[in-house]
């Protein structure tokens, strides 16, 4: 045993995760070497581990997948959901094997070192998740060594050094920085890739990036929408002069009330001109801090494709993807503010509206990518409500 604490590498292990009480968790190291430091976290989806990966909300977090084959499908250029991985390392049970699908065009283990991602298994994920179900999401050190060395000191220094996601304002480090014309098509479909985007005439939404993931923009497509990105720093006067017909707020990595600190003096300029808006997961908590709600840390967080929320209007459940650390607190919702939907794993808010509809927002994924799309339904009634269709 090291002078930290730190048990010594069992044989054979080239890979740690380390945590704040000095617990070491060993394993096989894949993917890049190196160390990162993060939020730990899990995610129960059985699918879309590539998706998970790229997906900019997962910023700051190493992911604990706790359905044991990860890797099983390979990875490809299409099951992204930016231009590059976001996440920074993974957890898995079973050790990566040859991918068994038709659409591979690589191993996901060599996939993970081309994106710079550390990944460990040979761990038990479920003992991880119930440490974090029990504890709350601690911050944690992830290394791969090929040789099994590790400086343990200097693990234990970066884990002592990391400050936590709360009051971190990432949204600004991941969003694109161009304002640019969404070209790359709509949904996918077997055998025919992924659909046209619209063309002019169409309702013309301007969307947010806070950290998009591209099935948003795909879907704001799906739906009818001719959409336009904007940077996260992009100010009222940007916004405005694109002549938007709405504006959708991008879900994003990070403390909302950090992000919020320049994201809600736009948003209330938009409510003030009473522009129809749409905020999904960071843009839906940015929405309820600019319309006088409060925003906390969550304990454990949200994150999977199987999450049961109910929307309150009819009773109707939805099978949702989430992935979210921080939530709105429903209970501070002022006047004139709806609260829409709850979850039914712990009653916490996630969904709003404001303006007699013409504003909302949910904390879940209706995107999916991964997960089920129950909730398509969204994007239609935010895109025939910006181009003055009936919405029933």
């Amino acid at each position: 045993m090291s002078d930290t604490g730190i048990p010594d590498a069992p044989p054979g292990a080239t890979g740690l995760l380390l945590l704040p009480s000095g617990r070491a968790v060993w394993g096989k190291g894949f993917g890049a070497e190196g160390m990162r430091v993060g939020e730990l976290c899990f995610n129960t989806a059985m699918t879309g581990y590539q998706e998970v990966m790229t997906d900019p909300s997962y910023a700051g977090q190493i992911i604990t997948f706790t359905f044991p084959h990860i890797g099983n499908v390979g990875a490809n250029d299409e099951d992204v959901e930016a231009d590059h991985a976001h996440a920074l390392g993974c957890l898995v049970r079973e050790d990566v094997t040859a991918p068994s699908n038709f659409r591979h065009a690589q191993r996901f283990d060599d996939w993970m070192a081309g994106e710079g991602l550390i990944g460990l298994s040979g761990v038990d994920t479920r003992a991880l998740t119930r440490l974090v179900r029990r504890e709350g999401a601690p911050g944690a050190v992830i290394a791969y060594s090929k040789e099994g060395l590790f400086d343990r000191d200097l693990l234990m220094k970066a884990l002592n050094d990391w400050t936590g996601l709360e009051g971190m304002d990432l949204a600004g480090e991941v969003t694109g920085e161009e304002t640019h014309l969404w070209d790359k098509g709509g949904t996918w479909e077997l055998g025919s890739g992924f659909a046209d985007s619209p063309r002019d005439g169409a309702p013309h939404v301007v969307a947010i990036d806070y950290g998009a993931k591209r099935n948003i923009f795909r879907n704001l497509v799906r739906a009818g929408a001719r959409v336009t990105v904007v940077s996260a720093r992009a100010s009222l006067d940007d916004i405005m002069a694109l002549k938007p017909d709405g504006v959708f707020l991008s879900n994003g990595p990070g403390d909302p009330a950090a992000t919020g600190e320049y994201a809600v003096p736009v948003i209330q300029g938009l409510l003030e001109r009473d522009m129809p808006i749409f905020g999904i997961c960071l843009g839906h908590q940015l929405l309820g801090l600019a319309l006088g709600a409060k925003t906390a840390k969550m304990f454990q967080g949200h994150r999977g494709a199987n999450h049961p929320v109910k929307r309150l209007e009819d009773g109707v459940v939805e099978i949702t993807s989430m992935n979210h650390g921080f939530a709105v607190d429903g209970d501070t919702l002022p006047d004139g503010v709806t609260q829409t939907h709850v979850s039914l794993f712990d009653g916490t808010n996630c969904g709003l509206e404001a303006k007699g509809g013409r504003v909302f927002g949910v904390q879940y994924h209706p995107e999916a990518s991964p997960g089920p799309q129950d909730s398509f339904y969204l994007f239609e009634k935010f895109v025939d409500l910006v181009g003055g269709r009936v919405v029933a």
